[in-house]
């Protein structure tokens, strides 16, 4: 099933790491590092957005929303309409503390940007 953009709704997770990720205004602000999939609801918690570092030193892990990506053909990428400021703003995480807290980490994120979008 194709989905509004055009292309299909089925994706491998490994297309999907290291994928670049734009804001709103079309700049390139990082990278999916990875998915977190919820075990018992076999759905996508959210993706992981990787900026912020240096040659690997520094980087910062924040949690987006899954719904609130939008894949851009023309962009090869990922699309969040948000400013880069919101997302310098957003909860950041380290990776292992990414899938810590019984869904904390998920709540959080989705009230950040409900309230931010």
């Amino acid at each position: 099933m194709p989905t509004t953009s055009g292309h299909t709704t089925a994706i491998l997770a490994s297309r999907v790491r290291g994928s670049s990720v734009y804001n709103v205004d079309r700049e390139k602000i990082g990278n999916v590092e990875d998915l977190v999939l919820d075990k018992t609801s076999n759905e996508i918690m959210f993706a992981v957005l990787g900026f912020g570092g240096l040659f690997g030193m520094g980087e910062k892990y924040f949690p987006i929303p899954w719904s609130k990506l939008d894949y851009d053909p023309e962009a090869g990428g990922y699309v969040i309409c948000v400013s880069r400021d919101v997302l310098e703003t957003a909860p950041s995480y380290s990776l292992n503390d990414l899938t810590k807290n019984d869904g904390q980490v998920s709540r959080a994120t989705n009230e950040y940007y409900l309230k931010a979008m």
